[in-house]
């Protein structure tokens, strides 16, 4: 009896995780070339095997990246969901206790469809007053602290206190923060990846 050994000759490569991106202006490259945006670093950064897919809009709110969220789960069953929004809420004044609520049905969209969650705390500009933006930034650290997802408390930390690394509007990051932007969030998302590559 002949027995006939198949071997490839190269490994087969194992596949690298699905992460979805929701925010807003942040994180979708604004007034900058796509590629240089810290979505994309991300992307390279994750290497071939990955696949990144950035559905952050400028503007977008909680409750509209709420809205879209259900169609996006579906369409590109993501292993880990980064939620980076707020900042636009807090400029139309929306309700905290709704703010929350929204990033709350998000994380918990996000899981029932197998997904990890990273909350990542967006910045409010300094006119709205230390009270209020203390107060802002609060609720991202009591989500996470009620869901035990994880938290990049300040999305721009080291970045909105340097002139150097905002564009002229002072609100928004120029193409040099966009790596410093990216490991404030592989910080969160390093823990995640073994148990995703080794699944």
């Amino acid at each position: 009896m002949l027995f006939v050994l198949l071997v490839s000759s190269a490994p087969a490569l194992a596949e690298g995780p699905r992460v979805l991106v929701l925010g807003d202006s942040l994180s979708a490259a604004y007034n900058m070339a796509t590629a240089d945006g810290w979505v994309a670093l991300l992307e390279e950064r994750l290497g071939p095997q990955a696949s990144v897919v950035n559905a952050a809009i400028g503007g977008d709110t909680t409750a509209g990246a709420l809205a879209r969220l259900p169609a996006a789960l579906e369409t590109h069953s993501p292993d880990i969901v980064i939620i980076a929004l707020g900042g636009n809420d807090g400029l139309r004044g929306v309700a905290l206790s709704e703010f929350r609520q929204n990033l709350l049905d998000m994380i918990a969209a996000s899981r029932e469809a197998g997904a990890e969650v990273i909350l990542a705390g967006v910045r409010l500009p300094s006119n709205y007053g230390s009270a209020f933006i203390d107060r802002f930034l609060g609720v991202y650290e009591e989500v996470a602290s009620m869901t035990g997802v994880a938290l990049v408390p300040k999305i721009l930390a080291g970045v909105a206190e340097d002139p150097s690394l905002m564009q002229a509007d002072g609100i928004h990051p120029n193409e040099a923060a966009q790596p410093l932007i990216l490991n404030n969030i592989w910080a969160a998302l390093e823990p995640l990846l073994p148990a995703q590559r080794e699944g």
